[in-house]
């Protein structure tokens, strides 16, 4: 279920990158059965072209079952560039994902590596992961912001004018 959470991330960071800076918030509340406790990313910051390390340490308070999903909405600014419902266990059968549903409660460490393309924006994007437990219940808030502005873009030019 959390190398699911961690392919969602990588599906966004598809639609994005570029060298890039990032953080994350975990929005959720104590209580909620999924506490994410750190993400890392090697290269830090990911670089195009190149192999990604996503790294996730999290926290499962309580079983996470088959019907959990998590909806994934990537936005530029305000404009939405994707916005779907993802099912959490069915994902993470089809892409043969260590951990398996139902994922009962404990500590788990997920890393999952990709490559990314060479062909990214360079734009700032906000990607809002929304868990829900079977029940409807919340079961994970996650924010990610990926800034894949580069200092040198074409409209920054590196000549500055002296004065």
């Amino acid at each position: 279920m959390l190398r699911h959470l961690i392919l969602l991330f990588l599906t966004s960071l598809f639609l994005t990158a570029r060298a890039a800076d990032w953080e994350y918030v975990d929005c959720g509340l104590p209580g909620q059965p999924i506490q994410i406790e750190s993400i890392s990313l090697s290269p830090d910051p990911p670089v195009p072209a190149q192999d990604l390390t996503v790294s996730v340490k999290a926290q499962v308070t309580e079983t996470i079952e088959e019907g959990a999903t998590a909806d994934v909405t990537v936005k530029l600014g305000l404009v939405k560039l994707l916005q779907k419902k993802f099912a959490v266990c069915e994902e993470a059968r089809n892409g043969d994902a260590d951990v398996q549903c139902p994922v009962t409660a404990g500590s788990y460490d997920v890393v999952q590596t990709v490559q990314l393309p060479k062909e990214i924006p360079k734009a700032k994007f906000i990607i809002l992961v929304r868990g829900n437990t079977v029940d409807g219940d919340e079961m994970l808030c996650l924010d990610l912001r990926l800034n894949f502005m580069s200092s040198t873009s074409i409209f920054n030019s590196p000549f500055k004018v002296l004065s």
